[in-house]
């Protein structure tokens, strides 16, 4: 298929990659050239305008933002002016459930196509094409895409016609990650402030009860305190879990889990965490339970980010 893909992160990145080497042919624009330079290489087009980017079959978007998203299709020379009749984009971002709906509606007046299409997974299982895709939208849309799909992911899960329901999804899906990222970091400093070696109460842990890939790679992440370069960044977790809530409010849902979530995210990032990976929320737990040897961000002078070791 020809393809424009707009939003050329890491996960962005590895995604469009994967799309050359099924054999698509793509057009990629980023805000920053140089991060398509290496997409080049491997047979790219590199556009210079949004609009360049929608002269094919379908557009895919992988944005930080709404507010990126929402530029991107809705500015003079955005996806929905440029985009041909019968053209569908796949917005793969996690937006919000409002962003959503009004991204379907629009594309449906301008007689264009939409798929929502989150994913899960960090940057590794994108570069492996191991993503797992959440998609809504018209059935004969999506089934029209099942070739980007499968170039990009290891498993499609279609949830109907509404595109939103995606995102909701998804929103979710962050959700109960970053519920056990906070839980893991909470049962860790118990054990730990015992003197229990964690690692080895990881392995207890992933070898019974939580013998799944969420435990593994983040309790592993936070044993080992590899919160950088982030995988995925603390500001983009308070992002997800912000639009949680928002929908949540819509629907009139408590979340009370979603709200100490977002406040644990907050102090990260007031304590100079902007540059971690989400994961690092857990390590606040290791700072409040008094442990000397706590490896804690906090905001230096003038804001900087220091880290405090024990000797």
């Amino acid at each position: 298929m020809k393809v424009g893909f707009i939003g050329l992160g890491r996960m962005g990145t590895a995604m469009a990659a994967n799309l050359l080497k099924a054999g698509h042919a793509i057009t990629v624009y980023n805000r920053s050239p140089d991060k398509a330079r290496g997409l080049a290489e491997l047979g790219a087009q590199v556009a210079t305008r949004v609009s360049d980017a929608c002269r094919g079959e379908a557009i895919i978007t992988m944005l930080a933002n709404d507010e990126a998203v929402h530029s991107v299709v809705f500015d003079d020379d955005g996806v929905l002016a440029s985009a041909a009749d019968g053209a569908v984009h796949i917005s793969m971002s996690t937006i919000s459930v409002a962003l959503s709906s009004k991204l379907a509606s629009a594309h449906a007046k301008a007689r264009q196509r939409f798929i929502a299409a989150p994913v899960f997974g960090r940057p590794q299982a994108a570069a492996e094409a191991q993503l797992f895709i959440v998609a809504a939208g018209a059935k004969s849309a999506v089934d029209d895409c099942a070739r980007l799909f499968d170039a990009i992911g290891q498993k499609l899960f279609y949830l109907g016609a509404d595109p939103p329901a995606a995102n909701l999804v998804k929103l979710s899906g962050n959700f109960l990650i970053a519920s056990v990222i906070e839980s893991l970091g909470e049962a860790i400093a118990l054990i730990g402030k015992a003197g229990i070696d964690p690692r080895a109460y990881l392995d207890v842990l992933t070898s019974t009860l939580f013998n799944v890939p969420l435990y593994k790679i983040y309790g592993g992440l936070i044993v080992d305190r590899k919160f950088e370069p982030a995988g995925f960044a603390a500001p983009l977790g308070l992002k997800d879990i912000r639009l949680t809530l928002a929908a949540a409010e819509q629907l009139q849902v408590a979340m009370p889990v979603a709200s100490l979530l977002r406040d644990r995210f907050l102090t990260l990032l007031a304590r100079g965490g902007a540059a971690q990976d989400w994961s690092a929320i857990a390590r606040l737990s290791a700072g409040d339970a008094g442990l000397p040897d706590a490896v804690l961000p906090d905001a230096g002078p003038g804001g900087a980010a220091t880290e405090h070791r024990s000797p």
